[in-house]
């Protein structure tokens, strides 16, 4: 008897048979089981996945002589299961769409429909790769698809049902079959070479199943093919030869020199893996994926199942690896994936992809780590600082209004961070003996100075520290009692007395009520008419009188009633004068500290100097002050 390749040896007969489409089984069997039968199927799904194994299972469960009617679970023994398996079952008609797109050839094929079947039960038409008949051909089938003789089914395959009318959709059930999952699919290949006494390495199965891209079919091809190359064992060297790929643990390794900051090791890795002349592009994407399998251990612990063979390499490397870490090198393996194909060479995309996950590691400061190094940690240290990275001189220089404070000194084991925008502003402090005139340059711009190292004093590292002026706090309002400290941006509640209501205090009322969403949009956008038993008479412009809401109008009288101790009605006016607002008074505070940061700008000598020495210019339109003004932070003489 001749050879029948693993594929055709292995085709499921039963549905139980079948792995990993449980919910298209599922929906076929109770169908069969019930006798609900629509007309119509239609199954997609990637090549290899089995679109065309469960149609001719469906067309045995409709047909088989040991049943008394259909059944889900066909003999498989009876002439007509075996004739069906065979391909030579007269009333099963399997049509291949790519080679029929002719109007003239459906029309023959759809001319003996009306016919009873000449054994079976049903006459089955099997249409496989469906979507390539032509518009004609969709026309003619869809009259039949739409009113069929009780006697026929139609099984329709597709691999690209986009390309199908809605018109065919709509007349059909549609299946949609998934991609195996890789590990899943290992495991049905153990269990195939195990029957058929093949030698076989579990890491080779992985290969194959990952190469198989989810597909049955393929992955049986491979085993077949990996077979043949290794005289009849299934090895994960020599699959790593045949497919151009390398086994999980491979990859692990790199990981791992990448997580020990070795840069020796890793390149040695690497250099092992190029000897299987692996596609990169590739081999970085198979790198991210365990990338993102480790993160996901690190946040969701149970994601990785415990039958995974590499689960607990990936759950050291978890434990190793900081969150920062693995998302740094995620970020920038995307980004050298995208642009591989603009490089020279991939294998140099790939060490330059590497090279970026070291350099910018958030815990190695920049530097590598190196079996053959003879530099110490201490000199390590020390070029870090030296030469950490500097954005490039630019024609475009963005700087905040001038505060000139003295530079923070450098700890021999960290570099404090910039300055933020909300830092108090002090008046400008003179210059250390020891800083010159760059330095203090870098200080006005709120750059980290470079450490100074002198000579070394009793085997340590002496550090020249200037000295740190105490910050000048803005004096706001009395400090509140204990209790929890107010966020950045909050006003400290103070108990103080209730301001009348005038048009002059409006703007103060404003901020000392607890308003807050729309409400509080509402009241900054009026203004203060008069206020007579217990009535306030507020005007708004007539453009802001969609915030003139019945809701809004309460929540702002409680609000008010709140604040005075006493109960409060609003009646909101429109009109289209001119108001004084508090929003107003914001918007010229606004405009105000735009002039003065700019002007500032303009008449700052340090700025003038670094622009002349990098042939800069200021951006337009890029200058911001540091803490613009905004409703909380208005002041109408209420502290006066």
């Amino acid at each position: 008897m001749s050879y029948q390749v693993l594929a055709r040896k292995w085709r499921p007969q039963q549905f139980r048979d079948m792995i990993g489409q449980e919910h298209v089984l599922k929906a076929l069997v109770n169908a069969l089981d019930t006798d609900r039968l629509h007309h119509a199927y239609l199954f997609t799904g990637m090549r290899g996945v089995g679109k065309t194994t469960i149609a001719r299972i469906f067309a045995k469960c409709l047909n088989c002589e040991r049943a008394d009617g259909v059944t889900s679970t066909p003999c498989g023994e009876c002439s007509t299961c075996q004739d069906i398996e065979a391909g030579r079952f007269f009333d099963l008609i399997e049509v291949d769409a790519a080679s029929r797109t002719k109007v003239d050839e459906t029309r023959e094929l759809l001319e003996n429909v009306p016919y009873a079947p000449t054994s079976g039960r049903y006459k089955v038409y099997l249409i496989d790769e469906v979507h390539m008949f032509s518009n004609h051909s969709f026309n003619a089938l869809l009259k039949t698809l739409e009113e069929p003789p009780a006697h026929v089914k139609f099984l329709l395959a597709t691999t690209d049902p986009q390309k199908v009318p809605v018109t065919v959709l709509s007349r059909c059930l549609q299946f949609n079959l998934k991609r195996m999952v890789p590990s899943h699919l290992a495991d049905y290949l153990e269990t195939i070479l195990n029957e058929e006494s093949i030698t076989h390495e579990r890491g080779a199965l992985d290969l194959i199943a990952r190469a198989a891209d989810g597909s049955v079919r393929d992955s049986l091809s491979l085993v077949e093919q990996a077979a043949a190359y290794g005289e009849g064992a299934v090895k994960t060297g020599e699959v790593e030869s045949m497919l151009g790929r390398v086994s999980v643990a491979r990859l692990l390794d790199v990981l791992n020199a990448l997580a020990d900051n070795d840069i020796d090791q890793l390149f040695a890795r690497i250099n092992e893996l190029a000897q299987y002349a692996p596609d990169f592009h590739e081999l970085l994407g198979e790198l991210l994926s365990l990338t993102h399998r480790i993160a996901m251990l690190q946040s969701v612990p149970g994601s990785v199942e415990p039958e995974v063979t590499e689960r607990d390499q990936l759950q050291a490397l978890a434990d190793k690896v900081s969150s920062e870490d693995l998302q740094l090198w995620y970020q920038i393996g995307m980004h050298a994936r995208r642009d591989m194909p603009f490089a020279p060479d991939p294998r140099e995309a790939f060490d330059m992809a590497m090279l970026r996950m070291l350099a910018f590691a958030p815990q190695s400061g920049g530097t590598f780590s190196s079996n053959t190094d003879s530099r110490n940690t201490e000199s390590n240290t020390a070029s870090a600082t030296a030469k950490s990275p500097a954005k490039p001189a630019s024609k475009s220089v963005r700087k905040e209004p001038a505060v000139v404070t003295e530079a923070p000194a450098v700890e021999s084991d960290s570099i404090p961070a910039a300055p933020t925008s909300d830092a108090p502003q002090t008046s400008p402090a003179p210059a250390a003996s020891s800083m010159d005139h760059m330095e203090q340059l870098n200080a006005a711009l709120g750059r980290a100075p470079k450490k100074k190292v002198n000579a070394r004093a009793n085997g340590a590292d002496a550090v020249t520290k200037a000295p740190v002026p105490p910050p000048v706090e803005p004096e706001l309002e009395p400090a509140p009692a204990p209790g929890p400290t107010p966020g950045r941006d909050e006003v400290v509640q103070v108990d103080q007395p209730a301001l009348p209501f005038t048009h002059e205090h409006w703007p103060a009322i404003v901020r000392r009520s607890k308003l807050d969403g729309l409400a509080l949009q509402l009241a900054m956008n009026t203004a203060l008419d008069s206020w007579q038993n217990g009535v306030l008479l507020l005007r708004l412009p007539k453009p802001a009188q969609h915030l003139s809401k019945p809701s809004e109008i309460t929540q702002l009288a409680k609000c008010l009633s709140a604040y005075c101790g006493d109960t409060v009605k609003v009646t909101i006016d429109t009109t289209v004068e001119p108001l004084v607002t508090p929003a107003s008074l914001v918007e010229k505070a606004a405009r105000q500290a735009q002039e003065d940061a700019e002007q500032s700008i303009q008449n700052d000598p340090l700025l003038a100097e670094l622009l002349s020495r990098v042939d800069g210019e200021v951006t337009q339109n890029s200058v911001r002050p540091i803490k613009p003004p905004t409703p909380l932070s208005l002041d109408n003489g209420e502290n006066s």
